[in-house]
């Protein structure tokens, strides 16, 4: 191999765009060539594409892929030449050609050692394509498999990705992009779109200082017509003082001056408020930008889903064509990469479970081909992408049966359950329609898969189906997921944001409405119980105490419960433009991103499904809180309070319940990092902790208390298991003020500690 070219990165480059573009263009026409193979502009494509990626691996030296494309060029040009006639078998010969060209291309920056690791696959293969050509015996007698075996009745493991190894397609992972008109692709960092987006939002913030702005000085103009009519009045009264002419020659100043800070002040106010609505107008023009530069064409996402259909198609002995309509539609770049899964999901089962065999078709009146469309277009600000069938469809009734097999639910509920509710079920984990196992089939993965993955997006997606007929799956997703639409409320006293689509409903009801049952409470809606959690409680944050009788429930679910998130107060529902958290802090719990207000205020937006998993987690410990009221606040806010720290739940409940029992308000952390962010919170009387724990540990967590002058007065007990004098010296030259040790304190012990440090329970 020639070294022409590796000394530059940019040919390089170069070279992986070129043969994304070429290789495309060959799958595509491999294709249409398998439908009609002796097309004459399918074979001229064909031998265009093959020719310039050839000479493109020629300009840098990667002479395997050279060696490779001039022989299916030689393909190409004979079958134009009526020498050959290409059928399926060598369609699959050079798929598995242009597959092993995007592995080369893939591997430039380490293609000597992956060349010594692959030759023999090398050799295979330009063997495998001279066999198209001539009667090789060399050929034949190449033992390397490079995968062409079909296996009948067999495909792909369901559930693999479009690059796996198994389904045989590969699908080029690119960028965002712009088109340019030499056809080249100018690629842009995707974290350079997220800065654009905030500066979008900061412009827009500073349209909405402008507006604030603008109102003050409104306020100002009227302060001015107040002093003006104060002027006018003194100056009457002058005027009949006609004897003192010094005042009113002064008065007549006064007048002037004032009239000619009116008329500047009104100019003023009249260009600000021409300047505001162009500040405005660029500011939205702005967003609308940014947002449209993370969109690219649906097609984009698909380039490869033919090649799937083909493939799995040919190994389970299946006709099957794929028609795609709008490819143009344009998708947000990162719902494209993950519609990608579930859509690979779709077709799969379509073609396993949906499509017959050609016999089965034939005996129905049915083509020998059966058809997938997938489609996807816009419609009332919404993306929606269907995958239909001209299948067999769905049994009903077999599904019925399969329901109650499954003891998924009471052998009568499933005869008063309608069509829609009974597709539903195919959606939940492990169910499948299918008895047998094979390597696409009976394995209950896939549907689920597509649930969680267009769920996480904030869509929905619906099934129909007619028995004999086919089956339609139509997903509705968001335009984008740089703007969510937003439910805004208060938490703690500060503001937060619960994406619209995530949110089942949203209730004000009387306090007197919560019910009570085995120390739980929950709210009845229609007829069915919603457990009530404090948004507060998940988010360890001090509830706000100024309850009315009227409290605000936003309703979540997961695919199995639903549950009543307690919030301050809802004040309205707002659109924003997503601003992901700087990666320096890393992962917040509970939370996905920021955003900005219309009154440039910041917010935090919630994660849907951390909220869920933290729920869960309160409720598996039995710590749910009440939801507090004013009774309980007055009675509350003269108790002292006291912070735990432990990583055993045990032990933290021990110790919780004990000093309860003994009044006081107690607050609990399952670490020292847990522990750190909730003293930042709260206001602690006392805190206990242990020593050994994950994250941070209990000596680190009383250096860093010891050392803020806020905290350092706090008295700190530490309770460990720990009985050396070593263990002792280091907690007190930290700075705590008491030790115990797990195995030998008994309850009064720790009272007695508590009540020596800060006295009773009440202030």
């Amino acid at each position: 191999m020639s070294d022409t070219g590796f000394g530059d990165l940019s040919m390089l480059e170069l070279f992986q765009m070129e043969e994304q573009q070429q290789s495309a263009l060959l799958s595509e026409g491999l294709l249409s060539l398998e439908q009609e193979p002796l097309a004459p502009k399918t074979l001229e494509s064909l031998m265009r594409a093959s020719h310039s990626l050839k000479g493109a691996a020629r300009m840098v030296g990667i002479d395997p892929v050279v060696d490779i494309t001039h022989i299916m060029e030689d393909c190409f040009v004979a079958a134009q030449n009526n020498k050959l006639v290409l059928n399926s078998d060598h369609i699959d010969i050079l798929f598995k050609s242009v597959d092993l060209i995007s592995q080369i291309a893939n591997s430039l920056q380490e293609l000597p050692q992956w060349l010594n690791a692959n030759q023999n696959k090398v050799t295979a293969i330009q063997c495998h394509l001279k066999s198209i050509l001539v009667s090789d015996e060399e050929c034949s007698k190449q033992q390397v498999d490079i995968g062409l075996e079909k296996k009948s009745g067999q495909a792909p493991e369901h559930g693999g990705s479009l690059d796996s190894p198994d389904s045989g397609v590969q699908i080029n992972k690119v960028d965002s992009k712009l088109q340019v008109a030499n056809k080249s692709d100018l690629r842009i960092d995707s974290l350079q779109i997220d800065r654009l987006m905030r500066l979008a939002g900061e412009a827009s913030e500073g349209s909405r200082w402008i507006r604030k702005h603008s109102e003050s000085l409104l306020q100002l103009k009227r302060k001015q017509f107040e002093l003006f009519a104060a002027i006018d009045h003194v100056t009457e009264l002058a005027m009949d003082d006609l004897s003192n002419g010094q005042i009113q020659e002064r008065l007549h100043d006064i007048q002037a001056m004032a009239s000619g800070c009116r008329g500047l002040l009104g100019d003023r106010l009249n260009s600000l408020d021409g300047f505001e609505r162009k500040n405005i107008s660029v500011s939205k023009r702005l967003s609308q930008a940014v947002v449209t530069s993370r969109m690219q064409p649906f097609g984009d996402c698909i380039a490869g889903f033919p090649r799937l259909v083909r493939d799995v198609a040919r190994k389970l002995d299946k006709n099957v064509k794929l028609e795609i309509e709008g490819k143009g539609t344009l998708v947000d770049r990162e719902i494209l990469s993950k519609i990608e899964a579930p859509l690979n999901h779709l077709l799969r089962n379509a073609i396993d479970h949906g499509i017959e065999s050609a016999n089965i078709r034939g005996a129905l009146g049915k083509t020998d081909t059966g058809t997938i469309r997938l489609s996807a277009y816009h419609m009332s600000g919404m993306l929606f992408i269907t995958v239909n069938d001209d299948g067999q469809g769905v049994d009903i009734d077999g599904l019925r049966k399969k329901i109650i097999k499954n003891g998924l639910v009471h052998d009568d509920l499933p005869q008063m359950l309608s069509d829609e509710e009974l597709l539903e079920f195919m959606f939940l984990p492990s169910f499948s329609t299918r008895d047998e196992v094979t390597e696409i089939s009976g394995r209950g993965v896939g549907l689920d898969v597509v649930f969680d993955a267009v769920k996480e997006m904030g869509g929905v997606i619906r099934t129909f189906s007619t028995y004999g007929e086919g089956t339609t799956f139509q997903l509705q997703l968001p335009l984008t997921l740089s703007v969510i639409p937003s439910l805004l409320v208060k938490i703690g006293g500060e503001p937060y944001a619960f994406p619209l689509a995530r949110i089942d409903s949203v209730y004000s009801v009387d306090a007197s409405d919560i019910k009570v049952v085995d120390g739980h409470q929950f709210l009845d809606i229609e007829g069915k119980n919603i457990g009530l959690i404090a948004a507060s409680q998940i988010l360890n944050l001090r509830a706000d105490h100024s309850l009315n009788d009227v409290v605000s429930v936003v309703t979540i679910s997961d695919r199995s419960s639903s549950y009543g998130i307690v919030v301050d107060e809802c004040f309205g529902e707002q659109s924003l433009i997503v601003q992901m958290l700087p990666k320096k802090i890393g992962k917040l719990k509970d939370i996905s991103a920021a955003a900005i207000l219309e009154n440039g205020v910041s917010i935090l937006i919630l994660d849907m499904d951390d909220m869920l998993r933290s729920v869960e987690k309160i409720i598996s410990t039995g710590l749910v809180k009440d939801i507090e009221n004013r009774a309980s606040h007055d009675y509350l806010s003269n108790r002292k309070r006291i912070l735990v720290i432990d990583d055993s739940i045990t032990v933290r409940e021990v110790e919780r319940n004990m000093l309860e029992s003994s009044g006081y308000d107690v607050d609990v952390a399952v670490d020292g990092m847990d522990g750190w962010h909730m003293i930042h919170q709260y206001d602690f009387d006392l805190i206990i902790t242990d020593i050994d724990m994950p994250r941070m540990d209990g000596i680190e967590l009383i250096c860093k208390i010891k050392s803020k002058e806020c905290y350092k007065k706090i008295p700190i007990i530490v309770v460990s298991y720990k009985d050396r004098e070593e263990d002792r010296e280091r907690v007190f030259t930290a700075g705590a003020d008491q030790y115990l040790t797990k195995g030998s304190f008994q309850d009064n012990s720790l009272r007695e500690a508590v009540e020596g440090l800060i006295g009773d329970a009440t202030v």
